[in-house]
């Protein structure tokens, strides 16, 4: 889940989960469980998450929350 937020994060030298603490000022559970999907990301936390980390960097918020998960077809 959130590859891209991942990938851009690990460009940038910083674990995905310390930049989302950083960005939101939750715990590294919290932090976690939203990187893995298993807690959804609101979009003011989005706006945080870009504003505080990727801002002027031309990265949108739809490419860095784009849904990755490979879809099984039917």
């Amino acid at each position: 889940m959130l590859n891209n937020l991942k990938a851009e994060y690990t460009r940038k030298g910083i674990e995905p989960y310390k930049g989302v603490m950083s960005a939101l000022g939750c715990s590294e559970k919290t932090a976690r469980n939203k990187l893995n999907g298993i807690t959804a990301v609101t979009v003011p936390e989005a706006c945080k998450i870009v504003e505080y980390t990727f801002k002027g960097e031309g990265l949108s918020i739809e490419y860095l929350f784009e849904d990755n998960e490979v879809k099984e077809s039917a």
